[in-house]
């Protein structure tokens, strides 16, 4: 816009500054219920002096002054603009400059006093956009401060507490009557149940699918699916269930190759803290009663050649930030611990198995051996950073971006796995259109190296300890905690900055799903150089975010393996009732009618017996449900036999593929359209695909995953094995 000379009577103007300084009025602050167009600008870009502001005005012809108020407010007409025009102290000074919002043209005029004392030199400044910036920015430094309750953070409350300082933030240790704006549990979602509004750290659900169990169960269901893309997680049999098959196929396998002696290390499922570990290599060395209690747990096959350094064994703990379900993001810290055993490391014989301080990680365990080391370094001891090792690793040659790449695919296809589920447990607990709060998530992933590099997923803990110190014996028998540097360093940072991407001050920004099918399957990811994440620190006094973004910033290369969350979309949409998460068989023939999957070849009686005889079979070895029906992995089973059933010339992850699209399509566009938008899947999926499961170490042994693709007709010989839910402790 070309500039404007606009006549103003200077007395007049000089009058106003004079009145507005008798009155005291404060000229920093605008006016309230002042419209944005008479708004003003509230930094000073030409130089004038801080004390020279100015009150927005209001437009002529619009405002109405009230009785007495004449003398404080005064208006002047703009030629041809409507323009608002301002006064301000010390109007007199020669040279001065202000800055005004001009209604209508989106743009800032700034002013400026000729010498002759008789005009004012209005022209174009600034944006209007880049002013509201501004203006924001300065908000934001006097919004108040965030609230955190911190009643139920339990060991993770010393971590908390010196983030909280760090950010300026508002901490209640002994909770609120009022509202906060973040609750930090210690354990679940349901430490606090009384949560209508905020956000909480736990997502509801989280404890009973990470259990050793269930999450078998999840990746499993992905390795069928998809073989090659879920070979990182070691072959697994649930117990006591599939004892007999893993008996059978370990003696088969020695009599096939009598110098093949695998060795297999038994987990607890709802052990924590490497309690109730142990290793074996025969099969009648199981422990399978506790008293007169089958005890509940998984055998997976040992990794017999891990990646040394100083010749011993070591796994990563990494922490993972589920930040949202809906749309699902995912974040990885840029640091990390690595864990050392204080044994040097052999490979499994029957000598050495019970030497624990050799074969398991776990900190609970090796902090009592007499060869651990507490450090101060970061890059010495039992317990290490991540990048001191990487760092290490690349000294001798190693591709440091191909491992984090590696990792980072690792983690996103993890917990594409476990969503699902998830999902269902979320809206139970927080069902649309009831008051709630939202959730997030820190989560341990627990990844051994193998000596090929080969990153292998041990387990996720959805309680990572977050504790700084360690305990420490400071005399004979006599221990406390002292403080861990290298705890510190990597676990307040990680709590920092999930805050600080939690921070309800800041808008969510909405994020693009992309299409998938981009990239091929088993493409590596393309990893750019480091950059420095954006910070969201107003003040410029804390550090750039640790956590960076994996999901949805690569799901172009992984959205095709989001199938069985639509799976789960349908089995949601049928649940009917609010809070549940089984189906009933009314329902369940409500799915197969909608979705027009009856006819002559597969009557509604047949539709029965494939409910009773699945809902049998899974409530028959989960006990302690307290909920009758077909859960959602039962609902998965079925509707694989019916994929298999129906497209029987296909691969399984075709026949899936084929009847979800027909589901969809017979449901409309709620879920046809709207559900895949908001999960992200893809149609496009690669040509080649594999039947059988990848083996980590011994191709010798198969998968003990029920063969779905049998379309045998006599479906209630078929075993089907359901999740076990347990509640969980801190890892």
């Amino acid at each position: 816009m070309s500039d404007q000379y606009v006549k103003v009577q200077v007395e007049q103007m000089k009058s106003f500054g004079e009145d507005a300084e008798k009155e005291g009025v404060d000229t920093e602050e605008q006016v309230p219920g002042s419209s944005p167009s008479a708004s003003v600008s509230p930094d000073h870009p030409t130089g004038t002096d801080a004390s020279s502001t100015s009150l927005p005005c209001k437009q002529t012809g619009k405002s109405r002054s009230k009785p007495g108020r004449e003398d404080k407010r005064h208006t002047s007409d703009v030629a041809s603009q409507g323009s608002v025009v301002s006064s301000e102290k010390n109007l007199n000074r020669l040279g001065y400059e202000r800055t005004l919002q001009v209604k209508g043209t989106g743009k800032i005029l700034q002013r400026k006093s000729e010498p002759n004392g008789n005009y004012v030199t209005i022209h174009t400044s600034k944006n209007i956009e880049e002013m509201r910036r501004e203006e924001g920015f300065k908000l934001a430094k006097k919004r108040r401060p965030v609230t955190v309750d911190t009643s139920k953070a339990k060991t993770s409350l010393e971590a908390l507490k010196i983030s909280i300082k760090q950010l300026k933030w508002k901490e209640f240790p002994l909770g609120r009557r009022t509202a906060c704006d973040i609750y930090w549990h210690g354990v679940s979602f349901h430490d606090n149940e009384n949560i209508v509004s905020g956000q909480v750290n736990k997502f509801p659900g989280m404890i009973e699918m990470l259990r050793k169990i269930n999450l078998s169960r999840a990746v499993r269901t992905m390795q069928e699916l998809f073989p090659e893309e879920y070979d990182f997680y070691p072959r697994s049999w649930i117990l006591p269930e599939e004892y007999q098959q893993f008996t059978t196929q370990i003696h088969m396998v020695k009599e096939k190759d009598a110098t093949v002696n695998p060795t297999f290390i038994v987990k607890p499922d709802g052990g924590s803290q490497g309690d109730g570990i142990y290793l074996i290599r025969d099969p009648s060395d199981l422990k399978l009663m506790t008293g007169s209690q089958a005890k509940q747990g998984v055998v997976q096959e040992y990794i017999q050649k891990p990646l040394l350094i100083d010749k011993l064994k070591f796994d990563i703990r990494l922490y993972v930030l589920i930040k949202s379900l809906e749309p699902l993001e995912i974040y990885i810290a840029k640091e990390g611990l690595t864990r050392f055993c204080t044994e040097l490391y052999q490979e499994p014989s029957q000598k050495n198995l019970s030497h624990v301080f050799m074969h398991l990680t776990n900190y609970s365990l090796n902090v009592h051996s007499g060869n651990f080391v507490h450090s101060d370094s970061q890059s010495t001891g039992s317990k290490r950073t991540l990048s001191s090792v990487l760092y290490r690793l690349a000294a001798k040659g190693v591709d440091i971006k191909r491992v984090w790449s590696d990792i980072i695919a690792l983690v996103i296809k993890t917990v594409i796995a476990v969503v699902p589920e998830l999902r269902v447990y979320y809206q139970a607990d927080i069902p649309p259109g009831k008051p709630g709060p939202t959730c997030f998530q820190i989560l341990g992933f627990d990844i051994l190296l193998m000596k090929n590099l080969k990153p292998v997923l041990l387990e996720v803990n959805s309680n990572p300890s977050m504790r700084i110190e360690h305990e420490q014996e400071v005399a004979p028998g006599v221990f406390e905690y002292v403080p861990s540097p290298v705890d510190e360093e990597v676990k307040v940072g990680v709590i920092r900055d999930t805050l600080r991407l939690m921070d309800p001050g800041h808008k969510k920004p909405t994020v693009p799903q992309q299409r998938a099918g981009g990239f091929e399957q088993g493409e590596e990811i393309p990893m750019e150089e480091e950059t420095q994440e954006k910070s969201q620190d107003e003040t410029g006094t804390l550090p750039s975010l640790c956590l960076k973004q994996v999901y949805p910033k690569y799901s172009k290369q992984f959205n095709y393996l989001r199938l069985v969350e639509r799976i789960a979309a349908l089995f949601i949409r049928f649940l009917g009732v609010k809070g549940n998460m089984r189906l009933g068989p009314t329902a369940f023939r409500t799915f197969i009618r909608t979705c027009k999957l009856s006819g002559s070849n597969f009557t509604m009686a047949s539709v029965d017996i494939l409910y009773i005889d699945i809902t049998r079979r899974w409530s028959g070895a989960t006990p302690d449900s307290r909920e009758a029906g077909m859960g959602l992995q039962a609902f998965v089973e079925a509707f694989f036999y019916l994929a298999v059933r129906r497209f029987k010339s296909l691969a399984l992850r075709e026949q899936v593929v084929s009847l979800l699209e027909l589901c969809e399509s017979q449901l409309g566009p709620q879920s046809g359209v709207e559900e895949r938008r908001s999960l992200s899947c893809s149609r496009a999926l690669p040509r080649t695909v594999k039947t059988q499961t990848p083996c980590l170490a011994n191709p010798q042994l198969s998968s003990p995953a029920p063969l779905r693709r049998a379309a045998s007709q006599d479906y209630r010989h078929q075993r089907f094995k359901p999740r076990s839910l347990r509640a969980n402790v801190e890892n």
